[in-house]
């Protein structure tokens, strides 16, 4: 006799049973079984917890060092596929994005879900515009950095710093006031950081200049000197508007992952985006591309790449900007950044550094190391060379990554904080220090 259908058990249309969205687990130390459902390709990690031996005991964990299989959220901002090479906002894929797309359409997709009506993105922008200045006082705090201070250091103070001029803030569940909050955070983003690059320079700031498009005042506000009025090169201001496109969200990465955990406390959003910036600038995040034109630096010339890519098969060095947390494919975004690498070297003329880059790429992609491992060019590789031919300093690297990725912090921030299901970030641990242990006098140690 056959044993009735259980809750997570259903019917095809013909009346026969469907294999059953489960997960059986047994306790071979106990011999008992549990049944935990599926969901998403997922089960609960809390499910886990009825395994146990003695009942007094907290019951199972996982253990997952950097969140290598754990979902820590339920997301709709942005997808991948790694294996295949995908990557869509809001289910769009990043090729079309960058080809028809503008910085400031891509952000207010990634914040409201949906591509904007003439109207909307009209209104958006205008806000985004007017919210580009910013308080004097800021300004004496940015002078306050010594002349060589990182422009990445600056960029997290003076962000955090913009939760003691904009005391509304606090006001986290409020709808209006969270609009508010993202316009001045991407608006001032590109000003602050202009301003901490002219404070290394020692030169003037430059004010913002609202008659121009959001790259294009970003580009003003960093290179105008002694003109009546700045125009930027067509050819520089769209592909930086393409670059800060292709950085404007990337799934649950470390910094994404940061200001969930941070803005988890309910702190003010301002804040929150400082603890997602002082993520980034370390260098296995934003400051990824940096390390990549650091080894092209190091590598020399061409004729050095094939001793170069043998000391990274001995395990000696590494290849920077390959190979991906993600990626087991060709970055996407990779594809997009070469061809616009090529349209900015055509202006400004070949970077040096180039071919061996090129060379690199032509070595490991034909090379069964690197292919059986799955190490394809990500983001990074690229980007360097590009910033460094517009005039950018490496400093300054990780900010222009920051400014664009504010859009992708503020939709994972603006998706925790209205999702039921997400408490103040407070991952377990495996505790495998002393047991209880007596205090011992100092005369009595040793």
């Amino acid at each position: 006799m056959s044993s009735p259908l259980s809750a997570t058990q259903a019917r095809k249309p013909d009346g026969t049973a469907t294999a059953r969205e489960t997960l059986t687990i047994t306790d071979n130390r106990t011999g008992k079984s549990y049944e935990i459902p599926i969901t998403h390709g997922t089960i609960r990690a809390s499910d886990l917890r009825q395994v146990k031996v003695d009942p007094k005991e907290f019951g199972l964990m996982s253990y997952d060092p950097a969140f290598n299989n754990t979902a820590s959220c339920i997301s709709r901002v942005t997808y991948i596929d790694g294996d295949v090479g995908i990557l869509r906002y809001r289910g769009y894929p990043i090729e079309d994005l960058a080809e028809k797309s503008t910085y400031l359409e891509t952000a207010y997709l990634l914040l409201n879900g949906e591509l904007p009506t003439s109207a909307q993105l009209k209104d958006w922008t205008y806000h985004v515009t007017h919210h580009t200045f910013i308080h004097e006082s800021i300004k004496k705090f940015l002078d306050g950095f010594h002349y060589d201070a990182h422009p990445m250091g600056m960029m997290i103070s003076t962000i955090a710093a913009l939760s003691t001029f904009y005391h509304d803030a606090k006001d986290i569940f409020s709808p209006e006031s969270r609009k508010k909050q993202t316009y001045r955070l991407i608006g001032k983003m590109p000003t602050i950081a202009a301003f901490a690059y002219r404070h290394t320079l020692g030169m003037p700031y430059v004010y913002p200049d609202n008659d121009l498009s959001y790259p294009g005042n970003f580009l003003n506000m960093l290179f105008r000197t002694s003109e009546a009025k700045y125009r930027p090169n067509p050819t520089l201001e769209r592909a930086l508007d393409i670059l800060f496109i292709l950085h404007a969200d990337h799934e649950q990465n470390c910094s994404a992952n940061t200001i969930r955990s941070v803005g988890s406390s309910h702190v003010d959003p301002y804040s929150a985006t400082a603890a997602a910036i002082a993520a980034l600038y370390g260098p296995l995040h934003g400051g990824a591309n940096e390390e990549v034109l650091r080894m092209l630096m190091e590598i020399g010339s061409v004729q050095n790449v094939p001793a170069f890519i043998k000391r990274v098969k001995a395990g000696e060095t590494k290849l920077m900007g390959f190979g991906h947390r993600v990626y087991k494919n060709y970055d996407p975004r990779a594809r997009i950044i070469k061809h616009i690498a090529y349209q900015v070297f055509d202006l400004m003329g070949k970077n040096p550094l180039l071919e061996i880059a090129l060379e690199c790429e032509r070595i490991a992609l034909e090379d069964e190391y690197f292919i059986k491992r799955k190490l394809y060019p990500n983001v990074d590789f690229y980007t360097g060379l590009i910033y460094q031919s517009m005039g950018f300093p490496m400093t300054m690297f990780p900010v222009l990554f920051a400014i664009p990725r504010t859009s992708g912090w503020i939709a994972q921030w603006e998706e925790m904080l209205v999702d039921p299901e997400q408490k103040i970030a407070r991952p377990r641990q495996i505790y495998l220090g002393h047991d209880t242990r007596h205090y011992v006098p100092m005369e009595e140690r040793g």
